[in-house]
């Protein structure tokens, strides 16, 4: 089964604006963390990949294989994690440890 997008229904809601929040909590975390890094890019693209990755991209955790999905091109690598954080909260099979762990 896959996941359609809807992009005829882009309502914000309080459960998304938490989703963004704990993306960017999540990112500022894993520099911290480690002592470097850079959590800018990944905490202003929180608000934009979380909009593909739930209303608008075509994509399915179960198979995650599935020729039809809809692709998410990251380039810059340093930012690595905000695809990550992403596919955690898609339930793509990603633990909260394994984000805490990143690096």
């Amino acid at each position: 089964m896959s996941i359609k997008p809807t992009t005829t229904d882009l309502q914000w809601t309080d459960v998304d604006q938490r989703a963004v929040d704990t993306a960017r909590v999540l990112a500022a975390d894993a520099v911290q963390k480690v002592g470097n890094g850079h959590p800018g890019t990944a905490m202003s693209l929180a608000p934009a990949a979380y909009t593909l990755f739930q209303k608008v991209m075509r994509h399915d955790p179960a198979d995650a294989e599935w020729t039809g999905r809809d692709r998410f091109v990251l380039s810059a690598g340093h930012s690595s994690l905000t695809l990550y954080i992403q596919l955690y909260l898609a339930g793509y099979g990603l633990e909260l440890d394994d984000l805490k762990a990143f690096r």
